[in-house]
């Protein structure tokens, strides 16, 4: 007899275009995508805001997934958006948190490397300025959604994790993709599942 796989809810908060489909670890069966944006365009599931998400209901939420939207707030947003994600967050669930890491992409600056690409995303080359900035092509062809308006060091990012009530965290830079990656836990937790998560979900 085949066993039932115990359903597990994610919030895929500024999902934008993507799916569960692309995402590394959420991408199994078990886990069940609600969907988070402001743009009703992209047909999310809840259309929100990162700084209020009072449509998701308290505490509802094994996991919240937010890639590259924090940047997108005024600093004193910040705040706001990170409660927001320990709120809609079960007691033992996590937050998956990706942002540009503005100490490696200042040491490409003053490298003076601020044009010069860094790599190449699905969307083009990007190079510090759209780091910092956002990405100049998007902006330029009319998506003001994307301008960038602050930045993060891991020191800074941790800080602000902690002070919103997390109590645990797991991750750091990812200096290829000048990039933090951070797992932040509502609960003290075992390092050992953090590191276990760490491999599914972390890329």
């Amino acid at each position: 007899m085949e066993m039932m796989l115990e359903q597990k809810q994610f919030l895929h908060v500024g999902c934008g275009p993507q799916s569960k489909a692309m995402l590394k670890g959420f991408d199994a069966q078990e886990w069940q995508e609600i969907r988070l944006d402001i743009d009703p365009g992209v047909n999310p599931d809840i259309v929100g805001s990162l700084t209020d998400m009072s449509a998701v209901d308290t505490g509802s939420m094994d996991a919240v997934y937010s890639a590259h939207n924090i940047e997108h707030l005024f600093a004193h947003e910040v705040p706001l958006a990170i409660a927001e994600f320990h709120r809609v967050l079960k007691p033992n669930g996590f937050l998956l948190l990706r942002c540009p890491d503005i100490q490696s992409v200042c040491e490409a600056v003053a490298q003076d490397r601020l044009l010069e690409p860094l790599y190449t995303s699905p969307s083009g080359p990007i190079s510090p300025i759209d780091i910092l900035y956002g990405h100049r092509r998007f902006i330029a062809e009319g998506n003001h959604y994307m301008a960038h308006k602050v930045g993060f060091t891991y020191k800074v990012l941790a800080a602000a994790l902690f002070q919103a009530g997390f109590k645990s965290l797991f991750g750091g830079r990812v200096m290829e993709r000048y990039e933090l990656n951070v797992l932040a836990y509502k609960q003290d937790t075992d390092e050992s599942r953090m590191k276990e998560e760490a491999g599914q979900f972390i890329r």
